[in-house]
């Protein structure tokens, strides 16, 4: 809080607007923080290309991570490839995810991000970014803690009638598209809503406060701690895997070699 006191008074503008869910940036703090990130950019960029003049060589991979998507995965990855005289530096650069802060961090997919990790069924990621599948996640159901289905070790198709189920909105996911084929032939009894593109914390929010089913990777188990994960009968799996640039630099290209 004195950091944020500091620097608002070192700018001379209301940065943060402060209500009992926490804190959001006024439109000023938000074009500082958009600014602040070019700048940076800029930096870094200057001082690569004068170590290139100087001939000192040094190749910066930034991974990004977030609550939903954290790149603990992929650096266990690396470290099993790096054999300690490999010439990167791992940059970790932290996002959230929310849908705009999303958009904003694809879009920046090559430019201040190089790469992530998480499930990636998405037909649209599939068309814009690369994708280097490492694995596979089982979906799963979450429910509130509150639920009465929350205590069971495994659920199975009895278990859900009559109950509400949310999913990423049909022609996102192929493999929760063939989820939605089965239950709309096979049990209509469990009623479906749908969800925007991009999971993020008030997604878990709602179906805990709603008392709704929702279905996730089992890589988000434990992420919210009022929502249970639970697996269910069904086989259904989801790639995961690293994202990137279409056309990467050369050296994410090295990178993405080694793993």
């Amino acid at each position: 809080m004195n950091q944020v006191n500091a620097l608002e008074k070192r700018v001379g503008v209301k940065l943060f607007e402060r209500t009992n869910h926490g804190v959001e940036l006024t439109e000023a703090g938000r074009s500082i923080y958009q600014d602040a990130r070019q700048i940076i950019a800029a930096s870094d960029a200057a001082i690569e290309r004068a170590r290139h003049i100087a001939g000192v060589e040094r190749l910066v991979i930034r991974i990004g991570t977030s609550i939903l998507r954290p790149c603990k995965r992929l650096i266990d990855l690396w470290a099993k490839a790096d054999n300690g005289e490999q010439p990167f530096q791992i940059k970790i650069v932290p996002f959230e995810d929310d849908p705009a802060s999303m958009s904003a961090m694809l879009k920046s997919l090559g430019s201040e991000i190089d790469c992530f990790i998480s499930p990636c069924d998405s037909v649209a990621w599939k068309k814009s970014y690369s994708i280097h599948p490492i694995g596979t996640c089982k979906c799963c159901i979450a429910v509130s803690r509150r639920h009465r289905l929350a205590k069971k070790d495994r659920l199975t198709w009895a278990d859900m009638a009559g109950e509400t189920l949310m999913l990423i909105k049909r022609g996102e996911s192929p493999v929760l598209d063939r989820m939605r084929d089965e239950i709309e032939a096979s049990h209509p009894e469990i009623h479906m809503i749908d969800l925007p593109n991009f999971y993020d914390m008030e997604v878990f929010n709602a179906c805990e406060q709603q008392g709704c089913l929702m279905g996730v990777p089992d890589t988000w188990t434990d992420v919210h701690p009022s929502v249970a994960t639970i697996p269910m009968e069904w086989e259904y799996e989801m790639p995961f895997g690293i994202v990137y640039a279409q056309k990467p630099s050369k050296a994410f290209s090295k990178f993405i070699s080694l793993i």
